[in-house]
């Protein structure tokens, strides 16, 4: 089965339109009680593989999370099996057309979240803030009476964010919590509270934050339905308050409007994006540093960096995957 046209998939071709790759990229999440997921993991990462399906999928108590890759009938027979999982019939689900799987392995795994906060007592599912649709996103956003906050990591805000965003400058998504804490007063000040509006990559990362946020007694708290993603592909680019790219954690790195590929690289060192003006300073080399990463390694460590390139690149030009390669792994969406 194809993933359903309804699910907020690929659009299928016009007759006659040039034939398109029948890959895509699929990033999807749920919040659920797993009570077993021992159970789940299993047949789930068996199904993938038989299907050829690549990528990231993580399984905790309080529900799944991840992104892969493969053919759209693979990608579909996937996601009817992890939609027959108790409580998963409503999977959040978003689509990206791709030429190549970025992903170069399958991996399923059990985690304490599927979404690193490191808070207990924060449950989605029980208390979470209001969704706004992405065409209704400007609307609030603009609106004076709103502080907008991007709940990535530092990395990403900056290759792209939303024009007037609050950066919080949290190098991992469990710096959230205390970072909010620490301007809490600052944020919302003595009078009344301002309406706070959140967004992230995919969604996830804001069910957590805006959960976190009523469970402080915030009350007006928004966020973006479908995240970042969802808005780059649904908004038109004349119409969008978007600036820069999306940081992505796959091999594509970042997409634009559209979620056509981005302009960045991978450092393979720090797994950081790497622009133009990064990409031309004297401290990057490709596979092995960049501007970021150089002080934070030894030269013992880039050494090993710049093996693992060669053999990478001796791997791509026999027509192999190089069983070293590193990917990102993450699914921080």
């Amino acid at each position: 089965m194809v993933p359903s046209m309804q699910d907020d998939s690929i659009s299928m071709p016009e007759p006659g339109a040039p034939k398109v790759s029948d890959l895509c990229v699929t990033a999807l999440y749920r919040f659920t009680p797993i009570e077993d997921c021992g159970a789940v993991h299993g047949p789930l990462e068996e199904l993938c593989r038989t299907e050829g399906v690549k990528g990231t999928l993580l399984l905790a108590s309080e529900g799944i999370n991840g992104t892969i890759a493969g053919t759209r009938d693979a990608i579909g027979r996937v996601l009817d099996h992890i939609r027959g999982i108790s409580g998963c019939a409503d999977l959040d689900v978003k689509f990206s057309p791709a030429a190549t799987i970025p992903f170069h392995r399958m991996k399923v795994r059990i985690k304490r979240e599927i979404v690193t906060m490191g808070e207990t007592g924060i449950d989605p599912l029980s208390s979470v803030g209001t969704y706004v649709a992405p065409h209704d996103w400007n609307a609030l956003i603009s609106d004076p009476d709103t502080i907008v906050i991007d709940t990535r990591n530092d990395y990403e805000v900056a290759i792209g964010s939303f024009a007037g965003s609050i950066d919080p400058r949290t190098a991992t998504f469990r710096d959230f919590p205390a970072w909010f804490r620490g301007r809490r007063e600052q944020l919302l000040g003595h009078g009344k509270a301002p309406k706070v509006a959140m967004y992230c990559t995919g969604g996830i990362r804001c069910e957590k934050s805006t959960a976190f946020l009523k469970e402080q007694g915030v009350d007006e708290v928004f966020h973006l339905k479908g995240g970042i993603l969802k808005y780059l592909e649904t908004v038109p680019e004349e119409e969008s308050l978007w600036q820069g790219e999306c940081f992505v954690f796959d091999r594509r790195v970042a997409v634009g409007h559209g979620l056509k590929p981005g302009t960045h690289e991978l450092c393979p060192a720090c797994r950081r994006p790497v622009n133009a003006e990064a990409a031309a300073s004297p401290h990057y080399e490709a596979g092995v540093s960049c501007p970021r990463c150089y002080h934070e390694r030894t030269d013992e460590q880039r050494a090993g960096y710049r093996e693992r390139h060669r053999q990478e690149a001796l791997a791509a030009a026999q027509g192999r995957d190089h069983i070293g390669a590193r990917l990102l792994g993450k699914t921080g969406a």
